[in-house]
């Protein structure tokens, strides 16, 4: 089973090793070696929030997800984005985007820098929305009752967390423009780049989000319909053909996923830089910590570990809220990437660990309740 499903992943980083040895000796065996780790320990939130969304895939689009899904991340996210950024920014063309990450490193690095404030208003918008979505959602299973409770309240509030996102963007681009003004307006301009990139953020959220979750819906609705269909043609002997609809609904939550990991994708590409400017091996590091983010995902899916312990999707978006509040401060002041992994690691072990003594409390009260019936039975 682990093999099965780490074996792309195993694989993927012999080569990406070997080939970085071949590229630029044992220091770039070691860098790619670390942007690998880095990229995992950032990412691990998004393997627990992708599995809660893989898990309504049937195994089609779970295998798209491990192939299409991967080129798009590690090629997409990891390698051409870059290199987007840094041609729209400079405003030059593609060629000449490629040619100045090759050989004018220092000046890409510096480019991609420049871009940073738009890309987390971008990113960290749309994070915080998933996260108040979440934590504003009403809910039978609840990890920290005394603020999720009041908090599920609050969400019958129509609109309330859009309300607080945009209010979050406000501030920041405002105070990001306050700065910029007392240190010589440098970045006056910037602070406009980053209100229109935010909302754009919030945009795509609910573009991409609402799809998915409207066809989530119909999907739901129709396979209800299909069950009591089945039960009266199952008389008559003859079925009903495959909803069609099932492959509209996976694929706007495939889209979704996309997004979902290009937005947690910014923080590790723009962390790369504080390890190397080279982009070839920025690919290869992040693109093995990418594959390794992806096959924990269908492994989570695969063996129940998000029913098994139910508080690891509460950890991981909360994590998700926090890497919303790092890119929004990122913005203006500077974050090392070890405490931006760390808080999520912390966050999502210590909804682990609250999961396994659920299962335990509950497992003793089973045994408490059994004793209880054998004794009253008198067994």
């Amino acid at each position: 089973m682990l093999l099965k499903t780490f074996g792309w992943s195993f694989a993927v980083t012999a080569l990406g090793l070997v080939a970085a040895a071949f590229y630029g000796g044992w220091t770039a065996f070691g860098i790619v070696a670390i942007l690998a780790v880095l990229e995992i320990s950032l990412s691990f939130d998004n393997a627990v929030v992708n599995a809660g969304i893989l898990k309504k895939m049937n195994a089609f689009w779970q295998k798209i997800f491990l192939t299409v899904g991967v080129l798009i991340a590690v090629f997409g996210m990891r390698l051409v984005f870059p290199v987007v950024i840094v041609a729209i920014s400079a405003k030059m063309g593609p060629v000449e985007a490629v040619d100045l990450a090759l050989n004018n490193k220092d000046r890409y690095q510096q480019l991609v820098t420049d871009a940073h404030p738009a890309i987390a208003a971008f990113g960290g918008m749309f994070l915080l929305m998933i996260f108040l979505d979440f934590i504003f959602e009403d809910r039978d299973i609840q990890w920290l009752r005394w603020i999720e409770r009041p908090l599920a309240k609050l969400g019958k509030v129509d609109m309330l967390s859009v309300c607080i996102a945009l209010v979050v963007l406000l501030i920041t681009s405002f105070t990001f423009a306050t700065h910029a003004h007392q240190h010589g307006g440098a970045h006056v301009d910037k602070a406009q780049t980053v209100l229109i990139a935010g909302i754009a953020g919030l945009i795509t959220y609910m573009v991409v989000g609402g799809l998915s979750g409207y066809f989530e819906d119909k999907l739901e609705q129709e396979e209800e319909r299909e069950h009591e269909e089945e039960e009266e043609a199952a008389r008559t002997g003859k079925r009903k053909p495959a909803i069609v609809l099932a492959g509209q609904a996976a694929f706007f939550m495939f889209l979704y996923l996309e997004v979902l990991d290009a937005s947690f994708s910014f923080d590790g590409v723009i962390g790369a830089f504080a390890i190397t400017n080279d982009i070839v091996l920025m690919a290869l590091g992040l693109g093995i910590g990418a594959m390794y983010v992806r096959s924990l995902t269908v492994y989570l899916v695969r063996q129940g570990t998000l029913d098994d312990y139910v508080y690891l999707e509460h950890g991981a978006h909360y994590a998700i809220g926090a890497l919303a509040v790092i890119l929004m401060v990122t913005i203006q002041h500077e974050i090392n990437e070890v405490v931006t992994g760390l808080v999520g690691v912390v966050l999502i072990a210590a909804s682990f660990l609250s999961s396994v003594r659920r299962n335990r409390a509950l497992a003793a009260a089973g045994e408490g309740s059994d004793e209880k019936a054998e004794v009253s039975s008198g067994v």
